[in-house]
């Protein structure tokens, strides 16, 4: 794919400054603020996977939990071609469209399954300019959203600090290295670690690595471009 032009990153980097306005970093939602988070049913995680050798087709993938047993409720999985150019710090405008429109999909089709709370394989506020994946997810869809990336971000400028809202987790007892949670939208970053935790069946937690495992076996099927798309709800 073609290097970006320096105006779209310029639109872009003020698109990213409106919407971070909108950023909530406080527990909005009451089971946030139950120890065991009491109230809490459904948590939905997302993933977008490439194709081997492919950066514009990838699978768009989408899967709905029960809370606290981790069973599957949904699950969306679509193959979708990418028009906006990979530009680091700008996630949200390449991947952000096909998960939001999964989530629509849900809301109307099923709305009663729609989760509460949204995981996102990637940075919250740990980021660039305050505004990873998790953030652009959260504010579009306005769910409460935690990024959970499993690699520190290195970039100039941000330094391993609360001020930048992300917290190292080892998340079990037989994982050893950790993931990074930070703040999406709607949570608190202690809300959000502890939530995590209590999702981690092992390293990755369950929204996200079913998400991911999903995906990633969609892209590996011999001709993925050609499998239709499908959904279904558990029973």
């Amino acid at each position: 794919m073609a290097a970006p032009e320096a105006e779209l990153v310029l639109k872009w980097e003020r698109e990213q400054a409106r919407l971070r306005e909108s950023v909530k970093e406080e527990d909005t939602e009451d089971w946030q603020r139950s120890p065991d988070f009491s109230g809490l049913k459904r948590v939905g995680g997302v993933d977008l996977s490439f194709i081997k050798g492919d950066d514009i087709n990838a699978c768009a993938h989408l899967v709905v939990l029960t809370y606290p047993h981790m069973k599957v409720l949904y699950e969306d999985c679509k193959m979708v071609t990418l028009n906006a150019p990979y530009v680091a710090g700008f996630l949200g405008f390449r991947e952000a469209p096909p998960l939001l429109q999964a989530l629509e999909k849900l809301k109307n089709v099923q709305p009663n399954l729609m989760p509460q709370v949204l995981f996102v394989d990637g940075n919250g506020l740990f980021h660039y300019r305050e505004f990873g994946l998790a953030c652009h997810l959260g504010v579009l869809s306005d769910l409460p959203c935690v990024g959970v990336a499993k690699n520190l971000l290195h970039v100039e400028g941000v330094v391993r600090s609360e001020e930048h809202q992300s917290q190292a987790l080892r998340s079990s007892h037989s994982s050893i290295k950790p993931v990074y949670v930070s703040v999406g939208h709607r949570i608190t970053l202690d809300t959000a670690v502890r939530l995590t935790h209590t999702c981690c069946l092992y390293r990755v937690p369950e929204p996200i690595r079913q998400s991911v495992s999903k995906s990633e076996g969609h892209c590996s099927h011999p001709d993925p471009v050609r499998i239709q798309p499908r959904w279904w709800i558990s029973t």
